[in-house]
């Protein structure tokens, strides 16, 4: 296995000002559901572990990662329970307002497969799953990665409303970071996990309209955002997450890995959808941008 990742996924209802909306656009998402379907349409064999309702959003997200190519034997349907729900608003010339509604459905510690997760090349996990429901799951996933040897990828991903106490998230997220070989962060998110910007992991810094960088080897590499049409930026964070590792598991130079992050983005945010949007490697050249 290539990646081992898991996460809460939702159903994810998209309209203008709900309170006068007739249509709406029904979906799937959720931050670790984008970086297994970004790498598996690259050909990487990833597996998904997470825990959806017992229902018809349930069967869809199942449905679609199965579609996709990613492993889900170790995801559950918790029968009586439904999958949860993000409604995200948008309108012209405003940032997307996103609620979450979440659910009783539940990762728990011993739902992680510890064997496969040592048998992974990479576990990937986000600052989503810690401020949501499945952390003690999340924490057994990182300790089994660490003990077989196997390189942890965090994306920080701080997401102020599923986070009551900031000082709780600082700590939290600042542990998380400091787990990680490769670590993902936004550059408004610096600050929460200073603890984790020293020693020799490879980290990424998203810079927003400045673009993104890497240090490896002490080398800093930079490229600027890419200037391509934006439909809808949600999703754009998680498909550069699945860019760049997947030219990491190919041994690509960071500059590469960078360029291929930036496509990923590039290709996500170019319609509605957070994933369906993700390229094939055979569509990759499709995209030119620069740097």
């Amino acid at each position: 296995m290539d990646v081992y990742t898991l996460g809460e996924a939702f159903a994810v209802v998209t309209s203008s000002r709900v309170r006068h909306e007739h249509e709406a656009r029904l979906d799937v998402t959720g931050a670790e559901f984008i970086v297994a379907v970004g790498l598996a349409r690259l050909g990487h064999e990833v597996a998904w572990l997470g825990k959806v309702g017992g229902d018809e959003a349930g069967a869809r997200i199942l449905t679609v990662l199965r579609g996709e190519g990613v492993d889900v034997s170790d995801a559950r349907a918790q029968e009586g329970s439904p999958t949860g729900m993000l409604l995200k608003e948008v309108r012209a010339g405003q940032e997307a307002k996103t609620t979450y509604y979440r659910t009783g459905t539940r990762l728990a510690q011993g739902n992680v497969p510890v064997d496969r997760i040592a048998g992974s090349r990479f576990l990937h996990v986000s600052g989503i799953t810690a401020a949501l429901n499945a952390r003690d799951a999340m924490h057994a996933a990182v300790r089994a990665a660490r003990a077989a040897g196997v390189t942890v990828s965090v994306a920080v991903d701080y997401r102020e409303q599923l986070w009551p106490d900031l000082r709780e998230a600082t700590e939290e997220l600042g542990a998380l970071a400091c787990s990680a070989d490769v670590l993902f962060v936004r550059q408004s998110e610096l600050d929460l996990v200073k603890p984790a910007l020293t020693g020799d992991r490879e980290i990424i810094v998203m810079r927003g309209t400045r673009g993104v960088s890497v240090r490896v080897d002490g080398v800093r590499h930079d490229l600027p955002r890419p200037a391509t049409p934006v439909v809808d930026p949600g999703g754009s964070e998680e498909a550069f997450v699945a860019g760049y590792l997947s030219a990491l598991l190919e041994y690509l130079h960071p500059a590469d890995r960078l360029r291929r992050g930036n496509l990923l983005t590039a290709f996500a945010a170019s319609g509605p959808s957070d994933w369906q949007g993700l390229p094939t490697t055979a569509e990759l050249p499709l995209l030119e941008i620069e740097g």
